[in-house]
């Protein structure tokens, strides 16, 4: 009778090929919560710049007019839009996007471990609907301005 051996390596080592592709896939996900804040600062940003250019071009007049130029620096904001909670917003869907993902990833890890791996679709959901919203939402936004 011959004796089966078992495997007495960790199951971190036997399975470093997985454990590398979840960290892949969590960096991809930081990546991707990294560029909807991003986008998020500048619509936000974007918005205030102007705001801040609008009302210096309607404090200084038409051209030729003589009027009374105040600098940027005096400039008001005008009346908010949705530019500013948009952004806010997509920081915020950002933020939570990295946190989930982070969740996600140590979820994953003890599955691995443990191997009973099951997927899970809360972020692949997440991701799609915001999409979806922020597109729909700038097609809305765009046509108002018009």
């Amino acid at each position: 009778m011959t004796e089966i051996q078992e495997d007495k390596t960790p199951s971190r080592v036997r399975n470093r090929r997985v454990h590398m592709a979840n960290e892949r896939t969590f960096l991809a996900w930081i990546r991707t919560s990294i560029g909807i804040m991003a986008f998020g600062f500048v619509v936000e940003k974007f918005a205030l710049f102007v705001k801040q250019l609008s009302y210096f071009i309607v404090s200084s007049g038409l051209p030729g007019q003589q009027k009374n130029l105040r600098p940027l620096t005096e400039a008001v904001p005008l009346s908010g839009g949705y530019s500013s909670v948009f952004g806010i917003v997509l920081i915020g869907l950002g933020t939570l996007m990295g946190v989930l993902a982070f969740m996600r990833y140590k979820i994953v890890e003890r599955q691995i471990d443990e191997d009973a791996y099951r997927p899970s679709v809360i972020l692949n959901l997440m991701l799609a609907i915001s999409v979806f919203s922020i597109g729909v939402f700038l097609v809305i936004y765009l046509v108002h301005s018009i």
